[in-house]
Parts: C-alpha cells; sequence; structure tokens
C-alpha cells in the first residue's frame, strides 16, 4: 500500500555501508526499493582507449545492472534483457558525467548495480546509490596510489517524476508507476544541469508546461538526494 505522501515528497532514503570484497559498497534505500551498489577498481580501461602509445591517456567508468530473483513477487528470472542494458547505460553515463576522465588514466571503475527489492524507482535509486560507492572507490584509489588526484566532479542523482491522477508526483513506487499518465526518469549532477531524461506519455500527451512543470520537481527531488548523498560520503570515505 502507498504511503500517503505530498505530491514533491520522496519516499525514506537511506544510504548505508555493505560489506564486500569492493572498495565501494553502499546498499540504498529508497521507500520499498533497495539497491546494492558496488565499485570495484581496475588498471586496465576498454581495448578501444589505448593509443598507438601502447597507454590511456583517459580512465573509464561503466556500469552493470541486474534485478535479483527475489527482488519481485514472482521470481526474476537470471541473465541479461533489453530493460537491464538500456538501464546500466543509463548508470554509465550518469556516472561519468561525474568524473573527470582525464584524471584517471589507465583505471577502470566498474559499478555494479543489484536490485534486493523493487518497488518502483530501481534505476534512479541505482543512480544515486552507484554515486556514493563510485566516490568510495575512488577516495581508496587515490589512497593505493592508483590516482594522483581524486576525479570527482561532483555528486549526480536521480529520481522518477509522473502525472498521476492530473498531478504531478516525485519518486514514484510501484503502486503510482502502474497507474501513471505520464512517466519520467530524470538525472541531474549537482549544479542542476540535466544529464538525462526519460519521459514517456503512457496514457496520456503531456504539454510543455507540464514539462517543465516535471522537470522542476525532479531537481527538488535530486537537490534532497544530493544532501542524502554528501552525508554518506561524509562518514564512509
Amino acid at each position: 500500500m502507498t504511503k500517503q505522501r505530498r505530491g514533491n515528497q520522496l519516499r525514506d532514503v537511506t544510504i548505508k555501508r555493505y560489506p564486500t570484497g569492493a572498495p565501494g559498497s553502499v546498499v540504498i534505500s529508497q521507500g520499498g526499493t533497495r539497491v546494492l551498489c558496488t565499485a570495484s577498481v581496475a588498471s586496465e580501461v576498454p581495448k578501444w582507449m589505448i593509443g598507438k602509445s601502447g597507454e590511456a591517456e583517459r580512465g573509464w567508468v561503466t556500469a552493470e545492472y541486474s534485478m535479483l530473483p527475489g527482488s519481485t513477487p514472482q521470481r526474476k528470472r537470471r541473465g541479461p534483457d533489453g530493460r537491464s542494458t538500456e538501464i546500466q547505460r543509463l548508470i554509465g553515463r550518469s556516472l561519468r558525467a561525474a568524473v573527470d576522465l582525464d584524471r584517471m588514466p589507465g583505471v577502470m571503475v566498474t559499478c555494479d548495480c543489484d536490485v534486493l527489492a523493487a518497488d518502483g524507482g530501481t534505476r534512479t535509486a541505482s543512480v544515486t546509490g552507484a554515486y556514493v560507492a563510485l566516490a568510495q572507490a575512488l577516495a581508496e584509489a587515490k589512497r593505493r596510489g592508483l590516482l594522483s588526484k581524486n576525479p570527482l566532479i561532483g555528486p549526480v542523482a536521480a529520481v522518477s517524476v509522473g502525472i498521476i491522477d492530473g498531478k504531478p508526483r516525485l519518486d514514484l513506487d510501484y503502486e503510482l508507476d502502474v497507474r501513471a499518465d505520464v512517466d519520467m526518469n530524470v538525472a541531474m549532477n549537482h549544479r542542476g544541469h540535466l544529464i538525462e531524461v526519460q519521459g514517456t506519455g503512457e496514457r496520456n500527451t503531456f504539454s510543455r508546461a507540464e514539462l517543465d512543470q516535471l522537470l522542476d520537481l525532479a531537481g527538488t527531488g535530486i537537490r534532497k538526494l544530493i544532501r542524502v548523498q554528501r552525508e554518506a560520503i561524509r562518514k564512509l570515505t
């Protein structure tokens, strides 16, 4: 049952350390959605980044996403699918907007986002949580001497918004998502600049004015999520 929230209110959000073998590792909980986000560091980059000198002048950040079998009431089958591929590309693009790749030559960070429980907004929660894991991993890479300086530019986060029963809503859980006339996922950086907007008129069209209203609502939520990220990083790095 959807907890009664104001239209501009996020679900309860926490980002906590989770013990794994990866240098970056957190669980983000956003309402009933929980995602394990880990970040692993390697002294290698994709082959296409290697120059004629045999060395890479830049680093790389990429992501993988999956929903674990027990994350939904009906068992989710293991293995990649089109949806997972599309989501992990979104996560990777969002995270690369948070770093200066020129400051991490020859270093690649892979962020793995595994959905433990799905109640809407798994892709956006993955972006928000994975940024914290990325920050942990880059801090550890600097301590180990793999990086001369930390390449982080600033936080990125993402949130869902939509129009339900004619009204804009922030941070859609599953119950709201399946009723949405318009459904949108928005990723932004700490300056309020857009990284990605995925919007669909599920049951109805929407106007330019409604689009602007949804983007403003997403910005309100993302600013709050960035405060949660910064507090988590302060405690965890």
